[in-house]
């Protein structure tokens, strides 16, 4: 992709470098000069040398410190005692926060009300005041300008501003402080274009032939559906009806007047990508550094691969920039995570089979899942199956697998083995809902039982408890989600007619795995049995 012309004749680029080469003797009363280091297993997976700017790092684990103390400094003394208004889901929040307390004024931060309560507390935690209003930045932001007009407070905007733009343009300087060598592109995630802006304003002052490249969500992009095209022929800022949430750093509906303005001007490029992709960014920071970042702050990752992807560059012996710009992350967020981030790599595939409804067919079918893998093992890595008809069975199962070749193989597998198969890796309804909700009432599950078990997780544990069951014996239920534990927890319902249940029970010794009877757990009578 060829440096965007504009960048060479834009008229502030001088100016902007003087505001940043300006904030960097201020910022530094509050924020720190981040790491900036090699990714090893990112680089050696993608064939390129890949540099994490760690602004997880930063006392409020943002870059947003930087643009908000710089522009609460410009601000007169009679302004400061009158105090400062923000508004922000998180990080700005805790910037505007952390300044404030610095300074010694009042802050005040209206945030929505879908915003993480780790970030809440953070905010509380430095003394400022928190107001929860709308679901997205743009319904916090509307209501903060009516506070600020009745009380007179002093709006601190998180990325509309020059001296915001100026200060998290500081980090974009220090990455080159860091790394005088050949960096090719440095990824930027994008809410409202203040990071953007200020780091293009000053690699485009000082490097100008290193790319500045864009990233955004699909449910979030505004920045990108502003920027010229064929449908918006002007490239004028684009309001967004909803924005996603996952994302909640970046989830602004309006781009500012003045980040649009330098993004059109300087930015050389966007990349847009899916929750899943960005959880397996997630996932990658996590294997580099053992930190986590939040969706935000992996969203440059994703860009990254995204756009190597793209572009054919993988093994080309690049250097890539990468700005990790937050890690206020939910813990409880971190099972989504996990959950998706094996098909966002690509590294699980997920089918529905369909299998004949007859003793053998389901061994059968554990032995083509073994078969499919390299020197015979191929890790299952979850299995739901309900008998629901006399004819057919349909199994939900998810495999493991080494990329998205490699998932599209395993289709072609079970055709070969005479199983039907609908490859549902990408389908929206069966990753998010239908995984949890595979079951149900079987009228000619007679004669069952219901058993939890404790596998050992290693290759060949299923095939031991099929090979051990007793003929005669029909799997009638069956339920399996490796969570990475040393056991696997597994559920299984049994048809065991009265005169076999002396030989089940003998089952049960022989196997030697831990077991508990839930034949009479009362969940089970009622959505089960």
């Amino acid at each position: 992709m060829p440096v965007n012309p504009k960048s060479a004749t834009f008229p502030d680029l001088a100016a902007y470098k003087a505001r940043i080469d300006a904030a960097q003797t201020r910022v530094y009363d509050v924020a720190i000069q981040t790491a900036l280091h090699i990714a090893p297993e990112l680089s050696a997976r993608l064939g390129n040398t890949v540099l994490l700017k760690r602004e997880d790092q930063q006392p409020v684990r943002s870059f947003k410190l930087r643009g908000a103390y710089n522009k609460m400094v410009q601000l007169s003394p009679e302004q400061l005692a009158r105090g400062v208004i923000a508004a922000s889901a998180g990080n700005h929040a805790q910037g505007v926060a952390m300044g404030a307390q610095r300074l010694g004024c009042t802050a005040v931060i209206v945030m929505p009300t879908t915003t993480p309560q780790v970030k809440i507390d953070a905010v509380l935690a430095r003394g400022a005041q928190v107001v929860l209003h709308g679901e997205s930045y743009s319904d916090a932001y509307l209501h903060s300008l009516t506070l600020q007009e009745k009380q007179g407070y002093t709006f601190v905007h998180p990325f509309d501003d020059p001296f915001v733009i100026a200060g998290q343009g500081t980090l974009a300087k220090e990455i080159l402080a860091q790394h005088a060598g050949k960096i090719d592109a440095i990824f930027v995630a994008i809410g409202g274009g203040g990071l953007i802006a200020g780091v293009a304003a000053y690699i485009k002052a000082v490097r100008p032939e290193i790319k500045v490249i864009g990233v955004q969500t699909v449910d979030s992009n505004a920045m990108v559906q502003s920027m010229e095209s064929r449908e918006n022929p002007k490239g004028e800022r684009v309001t967004l009806a909803d924005v996603g949430l996952f994302s909640d750093g970046t989830a602004v509906k309006l781009v500012g007047q003045e980040t649009h303005r330098l993004c059109t001007a300087l930015v050389d490029g966007y990349v847009v990508v899916d929750t899943d992709a960005v959880c397996a960014a997630i996932k990658d920071f996590y294997v580099d550094t053992r930190a986590v970042v939040e969706p935000a702050g992996a969203l440059g990752i994703a860009g990254m691969k995204a756009y190597i992807a793209t572009h054919n560059l993988a093994g080309k012996g690049m250097t890539f920039a990468v700005i990790a710009c937050g890690a206020n992350m939910n813990f409880d967020r971190l099972r989504f995570v996990a959950e998706r981030a094996e098909v966002g790599e690509h590294r699980e595939a997920v089918f529905a089979v369909t299998l004949p409804e007859e003793r053998g067919s389901f061994k059968r079918f554990c032995e083509t899942i073994a078969n499919m893998g390299n020197n015979g093992a191929r890790n299952v890595t979850e299995f739901n199956y309900r008998m629901n008809d006399t004819a057919k069975a349909h199994v939900f199962v998810g495999l493991s697998a080494s990329g998205a070749l490699d998932a599209a193989s395993l289709g072609a597998g079970f055709a070969e083995a005479g199983f039907a198969a609908l490859d549902l890796s990408q389908d929206e309804l069966a990753k998010s809902h239908l995984r949890h909700l595979v079951g149900g009432r079987c009228a000619a599950a007679t004669d069952e039982v219901l058993y939890r078990f404790e596998f050992p997780e290693r290759p060949g544990a299923l095939m031991r408890f099929l090979n051990t069951l007793p003929a005669g014996m029909n799997i009638s239920l069956f339920h399996y989600r490796n969570h990475g534990a040393d056991y696997g927890k597994i559920l299984v319902g049994i048809q065991v007619p009265p005169s076999q249940r002396g030989e089940f029970n003998a089952f049960l010794v022989q196997l030697g795995y831990a077991y508990w009877d839930e034949s009479q757990n009362p969940a089970y009578q009622l959505f089960l049995k």
